[in-house]
């Protein structure tokens, strides 16, 4: 037991990462796998994590009367948490998280443990794991059930297990047996309900965090005052409780001028002090990874209606353009010349994003209404309708890559499309009729998830820089 608690010390001190941020380099090449695509927070995101947070009320959430205070006078003689191994979506992460707000307590050092963490590079560790010092003895503690009893030992009056405390508290006097076990099972399923809601977050390191790149690590950990966990970055940070009636929310009070509202960031490193969650984990995307990822629900339409389009698009797209006429040699006028101005353009700048003003692909309304958040355009008194467009150019700002846009109108919308000629040419010159197009050095390299290899895929193998800087070289 000692050597797995030497182990886990020394991994918090030195594979994790403690060092300065360094220069962002988005043309590093490394032969790790490619991890899972995040981004920040939208509106999708924050009604999962409302409904994952009221699926388990009352729990996490208001300090009990049960806990011990730390800053008693008992706190000299408590134990002092310094690691946990966490992972955020994790059904018994959670649970241990919930406690550890509910007692109030201070964990020392938070630290990723997903699957693709680099806690994980060279060891396995089981989550949880919680490392404490306990009378002058560093101890560890492993699993949801043994770390729950060591905090409920150590820091409630009222000692209780996980199995009594996944049970509703039903009076004695109950006598409908059938109906007390119902209810059991019902509130023990509410453990697991958060991380069906929170499906595809918080369970890997995203892409622009993936130790294939020479990622900024901050030097010192990150402190978070909270309730809930934000983290998909691989940063260790040191977790002050602040549920509901603690003793901390005035402590905030006090850092803010006034307010106590969680989450609550600072960063010992650069100074920053932030609130709210989207701004947060912007915030931490901008200074710790390599790029913001595009939207995943995105990514997740996209493989599906694509391929599924894709045909539909060759047939739409030169029929747009009036390969019906009779008149064919006046249509293959039109596409000569419309293919000769596709050439000027693409060659006109290293980077160029040929996009859409409307709705790119047959995704619902409310999809992408309510779900996916619009953005402005670069172009002033417009709108940009089509979210893969969005994110693609979003994408580009983000890494500082300057480029050319080429709208080609509304899409799906007769007699507004603008010259459909130029989008017959884009299918007979790349294959590829589905917008957005990215074109680097004039070469395609597809759209935003897919193609030659598509912009996510370039970035994520490190190749996007070197094109855009061979491109610069050229052009």
């Amino acid at each position: 037991m000692k050597a797995l608690a030497l182990l886990l010390s020394s991994l918090a001190t030195t594979s994790l990462g403690f060092t300065a941020p360094a220069h962002r380099n988005h043309g590093h090449r490394a032969t790790s796998s490619i991890t899972t695509l995040r981004s920040i927070p939208n509106a999708f995101d924050t009604f999962t994590s409302g409904l994952a947070s009221i699926a388990r009320l009352p729990r996490g959430v208001t300090v009990s009367s049960d806990g011990i205070s730390l800053t008693g006078p008992a706190a000299p003689y408590l134990p002092k948490i310094q690691q946990l191994f966490d992972v955020e979506n994790s059904r018994d992460c959670r649970v241990v998280r919930e406690r550890i707000t509910e007692l109030d307590l201070l964990v020392e050092r938070v630290i990723p443990a997903a699957e693709n963490s680099r806690a994980l590079e060279k060891n396995s560790i089981t989550v949880p794991t919680m490392v404490a010092e306990v009378d002058g003895v560093q101890r560890t503690f492993t699993g949801v059930d043994e770390i729950l009893r060591f905090l409920d030992d150590k820091f409630s009056t009222v000692k209780q297990d996980e199995s009594k405390r996944a049970k509703l508290e039903i009076s004695d006097e109950e006598k409908d047996d059938t109906m007390k076990a119902a209810l059991e099972k019902l509130v023990q399923m509410t453990t697991y309900l958060p991380g069906l809601l929170r499906a595809g977050r918080g369970t890997r390191v995203c892409s622009a965090a993936s130790t294939r790149f020479d990622v900024p690590r901050p030097a010192q950990p990150l402190v978070l005052y909270s309730y809930e966990v934000l983290t998909e970055l691989d940063l260790v940070y040191e977790l002050r409780s602040a549920g509901k009636m603690s003793p901390r929310r005035n402590e905030l009070a006090e850092i803010t001028g006034g307010s106590s509202q969680c989450p609550y960031l600072i960063d010992p490193n650069t100074g920053v002090k932030m609130a709210e969650s989207k701004d947060i984990i912007t915030y931490l995307y901008k200074t710790y990874g390599m790029w913001t990822p595009p939207n995943e629900l995105l990514q997740s339409v996209s493989g599906i209606v694509t391929p599924l389009l894709a045909p539909l698009y060759r047939v739409i797209a030169p029929l747009q353009a009036g390969s019906y006429r009779e008149n064919e040699f006046e249509y293959r006028g039109e596409i000569a010349e419309a293919k000769a101005t596709v050439y000027d353009e693409i060659s006109a700048s290293p980077v160029v994003i040929c996009k859409f003003f409307a709705f790119d692909c047959c995704i619902d309304v409310f999809l992408v209404v309510s779900l996916i958040p619009l953005s402005t355009s670069r172009h002033e008194d417009t709108y940009e309708y089509s979210p893969f467009c969005s994110e693609a150019t979003a994408l580009l700002e983000n890494c500082g890559i300057e480029f050319k846009e080429i709208s080609l109108g509304l899409e799906w919308i007769p007699g507004l499309i603008k010259e459909p000629a130029k989008r017959a040419a884009l299918l007979e010159i790349t294959g590829q009729s589905s917008l957005p197009h990215i074109f680097v050095g004039g070469t395609s390299i597809g759209g935003l998830f897919s193609g030659s290899p598509g912009l996510v895929p370039a970035l994520e193998q490190g190749t996007l820089t070197k094109l855009v800087d061979d491109a610069k070289k050229t052009i």
